[in-house]
């Protein structure tokens, strides 16, 4: 069995570096370029279960790679940065010197935005390995940087923050399984295409 994760092509906020949880933006067309490379990882592969967030650029990156049948799951959203949504590292770092989201958290945003902890984070992520874990077959996940961050460390049974020691870019793929029965990490954040 292996767990094929696929982070979405490019928007125009991650381009920027601006937080984007739960704000449904489009892929950028450097973003569907990206999605389309992606099909080189999944064609040909047959997937037991195929489960995508609800974001647009999370299945509009889907629908490009070439994953013609999936489950969308609402557990697969972004991390919910509340008041940061839209906000980019440095600006918040002038209100806040030396903050760092997986030590400092969020604020709370909006009634849209009311923001996640890093350890809710984590209890949407064990759901969706509960959902996956019992599937015979491979199975392919598509959603976001962080969130992914935060399955990959709770699939290998470490606490949802230990996932900051897990970079991943945008239009990537990643791989999920298993040594001798033990949960690993069988590769991460490789590009398909050289990067533009």
């Amino acid at each position: 069995m292996e767990v094929i994760l696929l982070r979405h092509g490019e928007t125009e906020w991650s381009k920027a570096g601006r937080h984007t949880g739960r704000t449904d933006l489009p892929l950028t067309e450097k973003g569907e370029d990206q999605a389309r490379a992606l099909a080189k990882v999944i064609k040909g592969r047959r997937f037991e279960l195929a489960l995508v967030s609800p974001a647009q650029r999370a299945r509009r990156t889907a629908e490009l790679a070439g994953a013609t049948s999936y489950d969308v799951d609402p557990d697969l959203w972004e991390w919910d940065y509340g008041g940061y949504e839209g906000i980019t590292t440095p600006q918040i770092r002038e209100s806040r010197p030396g903050w760092y989201l997986w030590r400092d958290g969020i604020i709370p945003g909006d009634a849209d935005h009311p923001g996640e902890t890093v350890g809710h984070v984590g209890e949407r992520a064990d759901r969706v390995i509960a959902r996956i874990r019992p599937v015979e077959g491979d199975v392919l996940i598509v959603a976001h940087g962080h969130f992914l961050r935060v399955l990959a460390a709770r699939w290998l049974g470490l606490p949802a923050e230990e996932g900051r020691h897990l970079r991943l870019d945008t239009g990537t793929y990643s791989a999920l399984g298993y040594e001798h029965e033990e949960s690993v990490l069988l590769r991460w954040n490789a590009p398909v295409q050289d990067p533009a």
